[in-house]
């Protein structure tokens, strides 16, 4: 079973368990009330569903694990990749509802609005209906590029176009990521199959990215490609290129800015002020600012983008560990008769330790280990930001994947991070909010333990 043969068939029996759920019970056009573990045993067909998303899940999780020892080949690794793939593309959106989201917000731009300032609601958007209620009154937390990419979706007309061209838009990252993380692997002194495995055949691509099609593959895609070309360290003319690439990435999903100081750096080859230093970080520096200014101005857009992230504090959830602290507290007080709301606080004041977090880390790697550094950087973002989602591991994932770190570790986090979601999309857990949240804020603590001990050398 551990075999080439028997990995590549698990994962793939597992990725037609999700597709099977995706139709039995994934996302459709209307919301679905109340869902939860128990609602959808006492449903119709619900131990088979439950039966369907664990089973699949667990194969696809093992299968990957397992395939972290073969000694295979690249094609090899294309072809179980693709394979496990086609199964999730022709099936409805599997495990989140953001992909209608996305309609609605490029819909919203092709009728002439802003929807970094205005929210879906405004339109209103045809398919306002199947898109969560959180996200109806809120701006976009995404750049000018994807608004840009979404407004081409919607611009046919039709739901059912956009959700296809959403699709299409992971499999071209998918692909981009087949052809720029071996060089990339390469120039890191790093086994491209090695990196290949982790990245392309990791179970959130699979039900994350290809079932339910959110944008941070095409980020990653545009992130690696940028770094493929910094590397080279070739001209100033393809580090102005690779900091346009991480521009262009940024202006999907802005949370990826914290990549571009440790891109400056691997430019420069390490932290020195000298000319060549300032002028190959410039360069890059340059290459991304350029480029999002290009993008805000053409599109009509502005940098409203810049400031929507503000918008994602409107949901709560334990999986955000500032959040999980403030529920905490909040339980604590209730104990005692106290009605209290410390949630907001604490996410003003994990914002600025996060400010903290990322010069320490940059400071910390500034002579060497840049992609660890903006891989360590990326899961400070996922830690310290007011809401967090299993498919953001992937940032890190691709990061570490073309460097000697280990993933070990990180790739049981993402593991056991695929089972937090139920097929349809709502929280398999959220019942258990409070509990979990404890258990979250004893992590909480062991990671300012840890925290500690890391800045401690600076000193």
């Amino acid at each position: 079973m551990r075999g080439p043969a028997g990995v590549r068939w698990l994962g793939f029996f597992g990725a037609l368990c999700c597709a099977a759920d995706a139709v039995l019970f994934g996302a459709p056009t209307w919301i679905r009330r109340g869902v939860s573990v128990a609602s959808i045993l006492r449903g119709p067909d619900g131990v088979l569903i439950m039966v369907l998303w664990i089973a699949g899940l667990s194969a696809l999780c093992l299968a990957w694990w397992w395939g972290r020892r073969l000694e295979v080949s690249r094609g090899w690794i294309l072809v179980t990749a693709a394979l496990w793939i086609v199964p999730l593309l022709l099936v409805p959106p599997l495990a989140s509802r953001d992909v209608y989201a996305y309609a609605c917000q490029g819909s919203l731009f092709d009728a002439g609005f802003n929807p970094s300032v205005d929210s879906i609601a405004a339109q209103p958007c045809p398919w306002l209906d199947s898109v969560s209620v959180v996200w109806r009154t809120t701006p976009t937390p995404y750049g000018p590029l994807w608004i840009v990419l979404s407004g081409f979706a919607a611009s046919f007309g039709s739901q059912a176009v956009a959700l296809g061209i959403f699709r299409a838009y992971e499999v071209l990252a998918v692909v981009a990521l087949a052809l720029v993380l071996p060089p990339l692997a390469r120039r890191a002194g790093v086994p491209e199959t090695r990196a290949l495995w982790l990245v392309l055949c990791c179970p959130l691509v699979i039900v994350h990215f290809i079932g339910g099609a959110h944008n941070d593959t095409l980020a990653m895609a545009l992130v690696a490609g940028a770094l493929a070309l910094i590397y080279r360290r070739a001209s100033i003319g393809l580090l102005l290129a690779g900091g346009a690439l991480i521009g262009a990435a940024i202006a999907i999903k802005s949370t990826l800015g914290v990549v571009l100081p440790f891109a400056a750096l691997l430019a420069a080859g390490g932290f020195e002020l000298t000319r060549a230093f300032l002028s190959r970080a410039a360069a890059v520096i340059a290459g991304a600012v350029g480029l999002l200014v290009a993008l805000s101005l053409g599109s009509g857009l502005g940098f409203g983008w810049a400031t929507a992230l503000s918008g994602a504090g409107e949901s709560r959830s334990w999986t955000s560990p500032p959040t999980a602290v403030g529920i905490t507290i909040n339980a604590v007080a209730k104990w005692f008769g106290g009605e209290i709301d410390v949630v907001p606080v604490l996410r003003t004041v994990a914002l600025v330790l996060l400010v903290v977090a990322l010069v320490v880390i940059w400071w910390r790697h500034r002579h060497g280990d840049f992609l660890h550094g903006a891989g360590l950087a990326c899961l400070a973002v996922i830690f310290l930001a007011p809401i967090t989602q299993p498919w953001y591991l992937f940032w890190t994932l691709v990061l570490w994947a073309v460097t000697t770190t280990g993933t070990r570790r990180l790739d049981a986090v993402i593991i056991a991070s695929m089972f937090l979601i139920l097929p349809n999309g709502d929280g398999a857990w959220k019942p258990l909010q409070v509990p979990l949240a404890f258990l979250v804020t004893g992590l909480v603590g062991w990671v300012a333990w840890r925290a500690v001990r890391f800045v401690r050398p600076v000193r």
